[in-house]
């Protein structure tokens, strides 16, 4: 094991990321990202440092011309290391046309459920993703751009439910040195010159502006930063979730009810935390769930009006009576 193989391994060892007896599916693009992280897994399970099983997964979105060339590689790359792989084929041009929504976001969707769905077929417990240190700052600089709470700014965590990502910690330079080193050459996705995208915006104009004008070491400040935004809000989601044990009346798969005597004596920074953690708990998701309406729903509570109600989105009812917060499923 080298110094760069070392490395990704305390990341895993310190974060509990992979354990004896983990099936884990990796998504493999053939990128400099994707191939490191597959090769130092697959290195570290030769070893047997760690007892677990890989499986690769590739998507083809068919956006590219150089995509079959992609899945050429991870299929050689894959029998010649003897890892099981799974392919997948998805027009998500024609998807994104056909659901009103953008390609980043589709392509998203297509390659996590393909995931999901290789995971389930082997009874797996984990999917690991290339993301590294760069990637972090490019996702917190891009919820900032769109006005994020603290959450936003914590940046791309080394795990996340299934998800793992061994490689958080690493800097995409390193990443590349150690291709070298290793005599391998990954492929390159040309869509990722393509300043149309707003990530490779803010990753091919923003952050290089910033580096070459005002700090170049302008990453590593920014997860510092990370840390830091990590550290409070967790702090402060710790005490949440100990009151919101207290406030809630009753709990089922389409309702939650609060008592809100007790809500309005509470800090507006738990209240906030409140009302998203019950959202949470019934969608498994806060999207569609602004500031804005945060801050309706405390005013109704503030203000002691009783039967009225918010709808955020097509799926959520908050709606105060009886002297409590409903927040249902419509």
């Amino acid at each position: 094991m080298n110094n760069f193989e070392n490395s990704v391994l305390d990341t895993i060892k310190q974060n509990n990321l992979i354990n004896d007896g983990d099936i884990i599916v990796v998504g493999f693009s053939g990128g400099p990202d994707s191939t490191t992280l597959i090769h130092v897994l697959n290195k570290i399970k030769n070893e047997k440092i760690i007892d677990f099983q890989i499986i690769a997964a590739h998507i083809n979105h068919g956006l590219r011309e150089n995509a079959k060339l992609d899945e050429e590689f991870v299929q050689h790359y894959c029998n010649e290391n003897n890892i099981p792989i799974y392919v997948k084929h998805a027009d998500v041009k024609q998807l994104a046309n056909e659901q009103k929504r953008g390609l980043e976001e589709v392509g998203r969707i297509v390659r996590y459920d393909f995931f999901n769905e290789v995971l389930a077929t082997h009874n797996g417990n984990k999917i690991a993703i290339a993301h590294n240190k760069k990637d972090s700052v490019e996702t917190m600089l891009m919820n900032l751009f769109r006005g994020s709470g603290l959450g936003g700014l914590k940046g791309i965590q080394p795990k996340d439910g299934v998800y793992i990502r061994p490689l958080v910690n690493e800097n995409r330079a390193d990443i590349e040195e150690y291709l070298a080193n290793e005599g391998i050459v990954a492929r390159i996705d040309e869509s990722n010159s393509d300043n149309t995208y707003t990530r490779n915006r803010i990753r091919n104009v923003v952050i290089p502006y910033i580096e070459k004008e005002f700090n170049p070491n302008f990453i590593d400040s920014m997860i510092r930063l990370a840390d830091i935004v990590k550290e409070n809000d967790d702090y402060i989601t710790s005490i949440s979730d100990g009151l919101y044990d207290e406030l809630v009346i009753s709990k089922s798969d389409i309702e939650i009810v609060i008592n809100r005597k007790k809500f309005n004596e509470l800090d507006v920074v738990i209240k906030k935390k409140i009302v998203f953690k019950a959202v949470f708990e019934l969608f498994g998701t806060t999207k569609g769930l602004e500031k804005v309406h945060i801050e309706d729903v405390i005013r109704l509570c503030d203000n002691n009006i009783g039967n009225k109600y918010l709808t955020p989105n097509k799926n959520l009812k908050i709606e105060l009576k009886n002297k409590n917060i409903y927040i249902q499923k419509k």
